[in-house]
Order: structure tokens, then C-alpha cells, then sequence
């Protein structure tokens, strides 16, 4: 249906064609409020004897895709369906339609409409909708133009952005854990602190980041220690942080991915980093390489020394390295040479080392890549020296626990199937042993695993000397303050650790000592 016959006479005879108008702000701030479009619109209406049915409004969305413009989707397939009750689709403009960067987009969402044999009319544009050749150059035209403009104003506001990072000015995105974003003017005043989801409310207002309180700060700082110094990895780290109730910057549970960021961002360190990734034009989410990133270092006060995050970096990245099959091979090469025997746990637990897990991925098995290097699995003796110990050395604590126990008059029943021992029929203990693994840098660890299915009151590490042929000493770790799957230790260890270490079982016999009573006379 043509407009072309209805004319500003019509003003005086009652609508009989029925319309229904879409309205599109990609901004609050735009010039042109929705308002202001659906004066024009009923303006238009108005004149030309049309009756405005319905509306579809898509309020503060971009025009680029039509992803997330829900009122242009329902006005679509209303029209697709037939259960439009319209004739004429009335839109302030060409852009309001859209900024499709594929100017066919645009005039394919018109076509299903006029297929429909519904019209859509441009209410502020000069040229006529009516399907001539003239007005479908210029809608072509103004297609690209709406497209082109969005371009531009990416371009723009991209090189307005990293001129504000360069000058050390923060650009979107929530502050992070430990981090606080503040607001200051024009002369670097500062105005206060942004809360979360508040925003700048004038233009030449700005964002810096400074450090937030001390209780986070610490935590950061605890992070980067237990992964250079404590060699836990992501996972370890989230889950000593949940045991300790620690939350995050969005009130959540730690995760491997929330760790990372806190070890991999530069912002720690003070540096502002923009451009790693970018989503232009709502078009594909692409990482960028690092030459494209847009860096001003210094630019806030640090939390993180540099030299312990660059630390941390060279960490993830060895870990990270793809090997070759030859640097796989020289690799667990050097480590036969240097122990004299290869197992799954001696390649897990050599700092340096890539996982046992690798080598059978690459290798088919384990034993297919010992014979790589020589080695046959049956002359470990070593090895199997250190095992034969740890068998003998678990049911003599076990047993040695029960005869003292006894002997001060408590009671201890072992189940046969998991060793664990309940105590006086008030609490559940079970034994650990803890082997010593010795790193390429000198230091030691000992990694504790807890048993998440038998969740025994006390757990009972016993910590194995460097050569693992004698007993070191005793940890006394209950559930209650150590709700992680795993700990690591070493030769000197935090108060919360060292205030479980014993030299021997005595405290934990006490605990199982039974008073006797006296007769009152």
C-alpha cells in the first residue's frame, strides 16, 4: 500500500488506516529522545490520517545488530506471523531502522515487512518510501551513511579512549578485587569513591584506581605468595581462600578463574592495559595480540611488587609451554640422570617438570616413554625402597596409636576397611604421610591431601624427612579450620600452620586420656 494518496486533507476525516511506530535511543543522552521521535511520528500520523495501534520501543539499544533489540524482533515476527493488525510501519529515520554495517540487513527486515504487504514509512527523511527507483538509491544512500557513521564514531571514540589510558585515566570495567575506582574533576581532585555499578555523571569527570582496604590488599598479596612460594596452583589457592571464608570483589565463591585474573592483571602492579580484546561494532570478540594492547605504566598506586608479578608471569608461563616430543625427551632424560629413577609421582613432583599426564598423552604410556631414556620401571629400586617404608611405617603409627590410647585408659576402634580411628566414641582421626619433594631451586614441600569422603575430624599429617627414610614431625590439622582438599608446607611454615606441628603423637594421646574420678567421702 502506497502512502502517496493521503494527503494533509484527510486531516478532517476519521483514520482509516491503521499504524504502528518503532522507536529506537541507542543512548540516554542521545539528542533525539524517543519522545522527541514519537512527536515527529504522530506529527506525520497526523497529516497523513493514520492511527497509531501500537508501539515497539527499543530504549537504550544499539542499532549495529539487531541482537538484543527485543522491540524490533517482536515488531518482526509479528509481522511474519500475521498477527499484525497494522498496514504502515512508521520510523523516525533511516538510522532508527538500524546502523546495520551490511546496508542489506537493513533493507531485508523492510522487505519482510513489505512482502507482508505492510509499508514502512521515514517520517523525517524528505524522499517518499513508495518503492521508486529514486527512493530506493537514496534509502541506499542512507543505509550506508547510518552504517558509515557508526565507523566513524568507533574510530573516534577509540583514539578519545587510549589517549585517556595513556594519560593513566581508567576506561570501564569493575575495579577487581583489592582495588577501589575513584572519581576526580578536570583539575585531579578527587570527588570520592564509585561504588559498585555507580558512574561518572559529568563528561569531564575521570576514573583513576588506588588500592582498597587492607584486609583485601592482604589477601592479594597472600595469593601471590602461596603460588611463588608455595607452588599451589589455581584451584589450591580458590579453595584455601573459600576454607577461609573469604569472598570476592562480587560477593562469590573463589574460583580458578577469579585466582588468575588476580595473578595475570597488570593493574596490580599499577600499570593501565586497554585493548586485549575487542568487540567493535558488536561484530566478532577478538583477543589481541600484545603489541596492539594500549599501556600507561605506573599509572596507579601498586599492591603488587613488580619483580614478584613478573615472577608469577614467568611461572605460568613454563607451565604453560608446549613442549616438542625431543625437549620432552632431553627433559626426562636429565631427570633419570639426576634421580637414577622415573615414576608418575617423581615427574609430578619435580618443580620444572612438565605432568606425568603429558607423557602419556604424547608417548601412549609412561612405560613407552622410560624406554626412551633407558630406563626400565623394574630397577627402581629406590623408588620401591621408599614404598616398602611408607607400608611398614602406617599401621606402626596405627597400632602405636591404639597401644597408647589404651594404656591411658581410652578407647579406640579401627575400621578395618580405612583405618580411621574413632576415639572414645567422640572423635574420628585419620593418618597422612606426607612425602618430602625437593625442587630444582633447593626448597622442600610437602603436599597434604585431605580425604573429602571419609571427613575425619582430625587428620593426622606425618611429615617424612628429605631423604623420606625417616619421620620429621607431626601435623595435628582438625576439619573445622582447614576446609580445603589440600595444603602445602615447608621448612618454615605460617603461625596458622606451625601452631599444628609436633615433634611427636603426645598431645594427640592426651586428647584421648581418660581421668578417674574420685569417691567423694
Amino acid at each position: 500500500m502506497s502512502l502517496d494518496h493521503i494527503g494533509d486533507t484527510v486531516v478532517a476525516q476519521a483514520p482509516s488506516v491503521r499504524a504502528a511506530e518503532y522507536v529506537r535511543m541507542s543512548t540516554e543522552h542521545q539528542q533525539y529522545s524517543t519522545e522527541n521521535q514519537r512527536d515527529r511520528i504522530r506529527d506525520y500520523a497526523t497529516r497523513r490520517g493514520l492511527e497509531i495501534v501500537r508501539t515497539y520501543a527499543d530504549e537504550g539499544k544499539s542499532g549495529l545488530r539487531i541482537d538484543g533489540r527485543l522491540a524490533l524482533q517482536q515488531l518482526i515476527k509479528d509481522v511474519e506471523s500475521g498477527c499484525a493488525d497494522f498496514q504502515v510501519i512508521l520510523v523516525y529515520d533511516v538510522s532508527r531502522w538500524g546502523r546495520f554495517q551490511d546496508a542489506d540487513e537493513s533493507a531485508y527486515y523492510e522487505y519482510v515487512c513489505r512482502r507482508a504487504g505492510i509499508q514502512v514509512a521515514y517520517c523525517a527523511e524528505q524522499f517518499e518510501n513508495d518503492g521508486s527507483p529514486v527512493s530506493t538509491i537514496v534509502k541506499g544512500v542512507k543505509r550506508a551513511m547510518a552504517g558509515e557513521y557508526s565507523r566513524e564514531l568507533s574510530a573516534k571514540v577509540f583514539a578519545g579512549q587510549c589517549r585517556l589510558i595513556e594519560l593513566g585515566f581508567r576506561q570501564g570495567g569493575p575495579a577487581g578485587y583489592g582495588l577501589r575506582r575513584v572519581l576526580i574533576d578536570q583539575h585531579g581532585i578527587m570527588k570520592g569513591e564509585l561504588e559498585r555499578g555507580e558512574h561518572k555523571s559529568l563528561q569531564t569527570d575521570r576514573v583513576i584506581l588506588r588500592p582498597g582496604p587492607e584486609s583485601e590488599t592482604r589477601i592479594v598479596n597472600l595469593i601471590y605468595n602461596w603460588f611463588i612460594d608455595e607452588s599451589l596452583n589455581e584451584y589450591e589457592i580458590a579453595a584455601r581462600l573459600n576454607g577461609m571464608r573469604v569472598r570476592t570483589n562480587l560477593d562469590r565463591d573463589w574460583t580458578r578463574a577469579t585466582v588468575r585474573e588476580v595473578l595475570t592483571n597488570e593493574k596490580y602492579i599499577g600499570n593501565n592495559v586497554y585493548n586485549r580484546v575487542s568487540f567493535k561494532l558488536k561484530k566478532m570478540r577478538v583477543v589481541n595480540t600484545p603489541d596492539m594492547w594500549i599501556r600507561k605504566e605506573g599509572a596507579f598506586q601498586s599492591i603488587i611488587a613488580s619483580e614478584v608479578f613478573y615472577t608469577a608471569q614467568g611461572i605460568m608461563r613454563a607451565r604453560a609451554r608446549r613442549y616438542s616430543n625431543e625437549e620432552l625427551i632431553q627433559r626426562l632424560r636429565n631427570l633419570y640422570r639426576d634421580r637414577g629413577f622415573l615414576s608418575g609421582l617423581v615427574i609430578d613432583e619435580t618443580d620444572g617438570m612438565p605432568s606425568s599426564s603429558v607423557y602419556m598423552y604424547r608417548f601412549g604410556s609412561l612405560i613407552r616413554a622410560y624406554q626412551t631414556v633407558g630406563f626400565t620401571p623394574g630397577r627402581d629400586y629406590r623408588y620401591l625402597e621408599t614404598n616398602r617404608f611408607l607400608r611398614q611405617l602406617h599401621p606402626e603409627i596405627i597400632a602405636q596409636t591404639e597401644k597408647k590410647i589404651a594404656d591411658l585408659g581410652g578407647t579406640v576402634l579401627r575400621d578395618p576397611a580405612t583405618d580411621v580411628l574413632t576415639v572414645n566414641h567422640e572423635f574420628t582421626t585419620c593418618l597422612v604421610l606426607a612425602r618430602c619433594q625437593t625442587h630444582e631451586n633447593g626448597r622442600h614441600r610437602w603436599k597434604i591431601r585431605f580425604d573429602a569422603s571419609l571427613l575425619p575430624d582430625i587428620t593426622v599429617a606425618v611429615r617424612l624427612d628429605h631423604a623420606n627414610s625417616a619421620t620429621l614431625d607431626y601435623y595435628l590439622l582438625p576439619r573445622l579450620d582447614f576446609g580445603q582438599p589440600r595444603i602445602s608446607l615447608a621448612d618454615q611454615n605460617r603461625i596458622e600452620f606451625e601452631s599444628y606441628r609436633f615433634d611427636t603423637l603426645e598431645y594427640l594421646y592426651g586428647m584421648a586420656e581418660r581421668a578417674r574420678l574420685r569417691r567423694v567421702a
